[in-house]
């Protein structure tokens, strides 16, 4: 068996049902789950946004300290620093799962996933890179954002069962408890630089550089897109397995993505259809609706003290003098 999960809290559920709708048409044998990082209790959702997807809320996976990390992290670093524990929670109570598989909520997948399965029957773990080729442009993002924030990209993951990822992912747990930060002077980056250690700590790693694989804002130098008969393809020759369409925004339907002033829609016609299929598929799934529900694990923002020493050392020593006196 193989399992599927993302990971979100409640004003995100657009975004997951839509993957799990693709997963659905395209991949049946798969077990989809969403795991939750919020609560559904006091929650009553209409009858026709209540997800049909089983909802993993975070307190049930037994997180040692876990409230520590909701008071230590914002709600974008929570979402992330729980991942590991999730895979953990499958390959415990899910014996008879061979393969593990995390996307973000934010993709949809357009094949089966024959061949992503074919490699974790022969290596540990599966990653993608964020770029296959260089970029000869200086806009966003280039090599110097990716040395920044992940060689790889952590919207996609995915373990076969085996010791030697159970060690593993033991270690990322520890990692992500504590320092699963958007924080790049000190080179972290949520989840993502953690990740540079897998093809090193697990050498049985496979990186997957076919194009077809998280098609993403930051891949799009080097593929273009094209549909054949039904299908989506990738430099005309492969097939488009999963676009991750992160920073878009279905209210600025527009924008391709708030992360990245490269491309324009309007001028990636290729774009085009996909992007107008995922406005259509999220607005279908009550992103509206979702919005409005505020996570239950937003604390406020945490006051990163070491950062605010690091900022006074810097200081010239008469404005600290001065600063000083003044607390």
């Amino acid at each position: 068996m193989t399992i599927a999960f993302t990971i979100c809290s409640i004003n995100y559920l657009a975004q997951a049902r839509t993957l799990g709708d693709s997963l659905k048409a395209t991949n049946p044998d798969v077990r989809f789950f969403i795991g939750l990082v919020d609560t559904l209790h006091g929650v009553a959702f209409e009858d026709s946004y209540a997800p049909s997807y089983p909802m993993i809320e975070i307190d049930k996976i037994e997180i040692r300290d876990f409230q520590e990390m909701c008071a230590r992290y914002n709600i974008t670093e929570l979402n992330t620093a729980v991942k590991p524990f999730y895979f953990t929670y499958f390959f415990k109570h899910y014996p008879e799962a061979k393969n593990v598989i995390y996307f973000d909520p934010d993709i949809i997948v357009f094949q089966p996933l024959t061949e992503l399965k074919n490699s974790l029957a022969r290596h540990n773990a599966v990653l993608t890179p964020h770029i296959n080729t260089p970029i000869n442009d200086r806009l966003t993002p280039n090599e110097l954002h990716h040395l920044n924030t992940g060689v790889y990209n952590l919207g996609f993951v995915a373990f076969s069962r085996s010791e030697e990822n159970d060690r593993f992912i033991a270690w990322w747990e520890e990692k992500l408890r504590y320092e699963c930060l958007i924080d790049l002077c000190n080179g972290l980056f949520v989840d993502q630089n953690w990740m540079n250690f897998l093809p090193v700590f697990v050498p049985n790693t496979y990186i997957e550089r076919s194009p077809g694989y998280n098609a993403a804002y930051w891949n799009l130098h080097e593929r273009t897109f094209s549909q054949r008969d039904s299908q989506w393809y990738v430099n005309e020759e492969n097939p488009l397995i999963f676009f991750h369409y992160s920073g878009y925004d279905p209210a600025k339907p527009d924008i391709l993505s708030k992360y990245q002033d490269r491309f324009e829609l309007n001028v990636r016609t290729d774009l085009t259809a996909l992007f107008a299929l995922y406005k259509n598929s999220l607005i279908d799934n009550g992103n509206a609706y979702y919005r409005k529900f505020p996570c239950a694990y937003i604390k406020p923002a945490p006051v990163r003290r070491y950062l605010r020493v690091r900022k006074y050392l810097k200081m010239p020593f008469n404005y600290l003098i001065g600063k000083l006196q003044t607390i």
